[in-house]
C-alpha cells in the first residue's frame, strides 16, 4: 500500500489528526492582523481559553512551538537569583533542563531513570531546604508514555512558597490537570496535542502570583509584552493569522464536546490500548503505575525493531504510530491516542498490529487484543 498522509490512520504522540473543521478554518483569505475583523477572534480565543485549561488565569497566545511557550515561561519567571529545581525522566524533561540553565544561575536537577516516575522524596527534601524559588517539571512525558504524579508534590511546593513552573504541553485536555487545586503558576499547552489543533500555538496560563512576578526575558517571547497587547486583543509581533483562525475552531469544538468528556474519552482510549498491548503479550515501557493517558509506548519485541513493525504498519497499511526518541530510538514504538482520536482508529491499528506479529510467528490466538478493545468500548 502506499503511503497517503491525506487518508492515513495518525495515531502518533503529536501533532494529532485535525477535524476537517478545523483545516477548512485556515482557508480563510489573508486578514489584516491589526483590524477589527482579526481582533475579534482573538477576543473571542480568550475567551475560550477557560475552556480548554479548566481554570480562569492571565492566558496568551503565542505563535511557535509548544518550546517557544516553555522558553517564554522559564526566560519570564525563573528566578535571576536563588535557586530553581528541574525534574526530568525524559526527553522533554532534559529539554525543561537545557532551557532554564540559560536563565538561572542556580540549578538543581533531580532525575530519574527513562520510565520511572519522578522522583518526588528527593524533590521534597530540596523544598524543606528553603532556598528554592522555583520548580520545573513535565506532566506528561511522551517521549516515554508517562504521566508524573505532579500532585504529589504540589503540597511541598506550596509550603515551600516557590513557583511551580508545569510543560503541560501533552497533558492539557489529555489528562486532569487540576491547576488551582494544584497551585500551578505557569502552564504551557500546545496546540497540537490534546486539543486538536495545528502545530505551531503555544498557549500560556499563569495564575496571579506568576503574572504580578513576571520579568523582561527574551524580546521576543516576552511574556509582559504579550499579555499588555492582549489587553487590546492584539499580538505585540506578526501572529500565525491561520492557526489563530484553526485555534478558535478547536475550542469551539472542546466546548462543544465539553473537557470532562475529552478527558473521559482519552482515559478509555489509553486504558483500551493497554489492554490489547497485554492481549498481544507486549510489554509497556513506563512503569505501569504512571502510564499516560495519552501515548503508549511499548517495547519492541525481541527480534522485531522499527523497519518490521512501525515502518510495516506505515508501508503495509497505511497507519502511522511514533518511534522512540534518543536513547530509545528502534527500542519503542509509541500509539497517540489524544485528541479527536476514536475508536475506529485504535480497532484499525491494533488489528493490523496483530497481523504483523502474527506473520512473525509471536501471536498464539488471533483477535485478543481487539476483542480486549471491544469490550472497553462504550
Amino acid at each position: 500500500m502506499t503511503f497517503d498522509p491525506e487518508t492515513t490512520t495518525f495515531l502518533i504522540a503529536g501533532p494529532v489528526k485535525i477535524h476537517p473543521r478545523v483545516l477548512r478554518a485556515m482557508s480563510m483569505p489573508s486578514l489584516n492582523h491589526r483590524g477589527d475583523y482579526f481582533h475579534g477572534i482573538v477576543q473571542e480565543i480568550r475567551e475560550l481559553l477557560p475552556v480548554l485549561f479548566g481554570a480562569k488565569g492571565h492566558q496568551a497566545i503565542l505563535s511557535g512551538s509548544g518550546t517557544a511557550g516553555l522558553e517564554a515561561v522559564y526566560a519570564s519567571l525563573v528566578p535571576r537569583e536563588g535557586r530553581t529545581l528541574v525534574l526530568s525522566n525524559g526527553n522533554f524533561g532534559e529539554r525543561t533542563d537545557q532551557i532554564v540553565r540559560r536563565y538561572s544561575k542556580q540549578v538543581t536537577t533531580l532525575t530519574a531513570p527513562w520510565g520511572q516516575g519522578i522522583p518526588i522524596d528527593a524533590a521534597r527534601a530540596e523544598l524543606a531546604k528553603g532556598d528554592v524559588r522555583a520548580v520545573c517539571a513535565v506532566h506528561n512525558e511522551t517521549s516515554v508514555g508517562l504521566a508524573n504524579d505532579l500532585g504529589a508534590l504540589a503540597p511541598a511546593i506550596r509550603e515551600a512558597g516557590s513557583l511551580f513552573l508545569v510543560d503541560g504541553i501533552s497533558a492539557v485536555a489529555g489528562i486532569p490537570l487540576p491547576i488551582e487545586s494544584w497551585g500551578i503558576d505557569a502552564v504551557v499547552a500546545g496546540s497540537q496535542k490534546g486539543l486538536a489543533a495545528p502545530a505551531g500555538l503555544a498557549i500560556v496560563h499563569l495564575s496571579d502570583r506568576a503574572f504580578g512576578a513576571l520579568h523582561p526575558g527574551t524580546f521576543y517571547l516576552d511574556l509582559a509584552a504579550h499579555f499588555k497587547s492582549l489587553e487590546k486583543n492584539d499580538t505585540p509581533w506578526t501572529p500565525a493569522v491561520p492557526l489563530f483562525l484553526a485555534l478558535r475552531e478547536a475550542l469551539l469544538l472542546l466546548k462543544a464536546e465539553g473537557l470532562e468528556t475529552r478527558l473521559a474519552r482519552t482515559h478509555r482510549l489509553a486504558d483500551a490500548a493497554r489492554a490489547a498491548v497485554d492481549a498481544l503479550g507486549l510489554e509497556l515501557f513506563p512503569d505501569r503505575r504512571y502510564a499516560s493517558d495519552t501515548v503508549t509506548a511499548v517495547k519492541n519485541p525481541s527480534g522485531l525493531g522499527d523497519a518490521e513493525l512501525r515502518k510495516a504498519l506505515e508501508r503495509q497499511y497505511n497507519i502511522l504510530v511514533q518511534g522512540g526518541q534518543g536513547a530509545l530510538t528502534g527500542q519503542i514504538f509509541r500509539i497517540g491516542h489524544m485528541g479527536i482520536a476514536d475508536w475506529p482508529d485504535l480497532l484499525v491499528t491494533f488489528a493490523a498490529l496483530e497481523r504483523i506479529l502474527g506473520k512473525a510467528g509471536r501471536v498464539s490466538a488471533p483477535g485478543l487484543a481487539l476483542r480486549a478493545i471491544v469490550d472497553r468500548m462504550p
